[in-house]
């Protein structure tokens, strides 16, 4: 297995997912049934056209980079978390650096009280989609009142004629405490499993790509129920470490952003798309150059301090090998 760059020129059978975290991609219009007054020209953060159309363009040109150094194709799947609606998607896709791409995209309205997001771009000459679906996660506050979170994103299509279950999340936050809300994500990962064993029920052998912001890394307790008793692997264990995550708070890493896979992907047969590749795309154009957050991910904002960064997470991908059967490279 492969978790570092390949060496050598880019490759043809290489194809690329990712994750990223948008940072609160917001547009500037209030919207009445959304706390989003913050994200206003006159509200907390001032949030200007200005501002907007270059945090779009600044995400755009990322997503368009992610893989590139190492793929000949732009990323086939890239799952997004922290967007606030449809429009933000397609201001995000008719940017120079993506409408050339064709990108379409799944994304449906969450009971989340700020009204973030999830949502999946896929490349359509790569990836067809059959269904899709949101997932409530039905979750209560210690009060006993429900917690208004995001809705897990199902996806089902065909990655070059093979099929793939997709997940997209952002689970529950931390905000009240890490041990305190630890339960609400154990309990998205259960509500996976739950959809897992009735894709199994048909699916003896399903392709699985769980992706997101889990608000937990690797080794914490939701990640590891999530892997129970199942066929899937995580290959971003291996790339935390002490200088080294997705994400920084109070000069700590953490890698909250996922993609964790079947096993199926570990088949070398040449119908079948095998696992190459894993890592986090820490692009030095995407950290803070100097002073005390040097090297962490250069952020929109901090606080109400506009910062004029991309987002406050690097973005993350996994890279598949697949090589075509020689009737389909032929024409035959």
């Amino acid at each position: 297995m492969a978790y570092s760059l390949f060496r050598g020129k880019k490759k043809q059978d290489i194809y690329t997912i990712a994750f990223y975290n948008l940072e609160n991609l917001f547009d500037t219009r209030n919207d009445p049934h959304k706390l989003d007054d913050d994200f206003t020209p006159k509200g907390f953060k001032k949030w200007t056209p200005k501002r907007y159309r270059r945090k779009i363009k600044k995400l755009s040109k990322t997503i368009a980079r992610l893989g590139k150094r190492t793929s000949k194709h732009p990323p086939v799947l890239v799952g997004l978390a922290e967007l606030e609606n449809k429009l933000v998607i397609k201001e995000l896709l008719s940017t120079k650096a993506l409408r050339e791409m064709g990108y379409k995209y799944v994304h449906y309205d969450s009971p989340d009280e700020r009204g973030i997001d999830t949502g999946l771009l896929y490349h359509p000459g790569h990836f067809e989609v059959i269904s899709s679906e949101n997932i409530h996660l039905d979750v209560n506050n210690p009060d006993g009142r429900p917690d208004a979170t995001r809705d897990i994103l199902y996806v089902y299509g065909k990655l070059h004629g093979e099929p793939q279950h997709i997940f997209v999340n952002h689970w529950p936050s931390r905000r009240d405490g890490t041990t305190e809300t630890a339960y609400k994500r154990i309990k998205a990962a259960k509500t996976i499993h739950k959809k897992m064993e009735m894709i199994e029920e048909g699916d003896r052998d399903p392709n699985y790509f769980i992706m997101g912001d889990f608000n937990d890394g690797p080794f914490d307790e939701s990640i590891r129920t999530l892997l129970s008793n199942t066929e899937l692997f995580n290959p971003m264990e291996k790339l935390i470490g002490r200088d080294r995550g997705s994400a920084n708070y109070k000069q700590r890493w953490s890698l909250f952003d996922q993609i964790i896979l079947s096993n199926t992907f570990f088949n070398k047969g040449s119908l079948h798309h095998s696992f190459a590749h894993a890592n986090i795309f820490d692009d030095h154009l995407l950290k803070e150059w100097h002073g005390r957050y040097k090297g962490n991910p250069f952020r929109t904002y901090v606080g109400k301090k506009y910062l004029g960064g991309h987002s406050d997470h690097f973005p993350v991908y996994i890279q598949l090998r697949f090589r075509k059967p020689k009737e389909q490279e032929t024409g035959h």
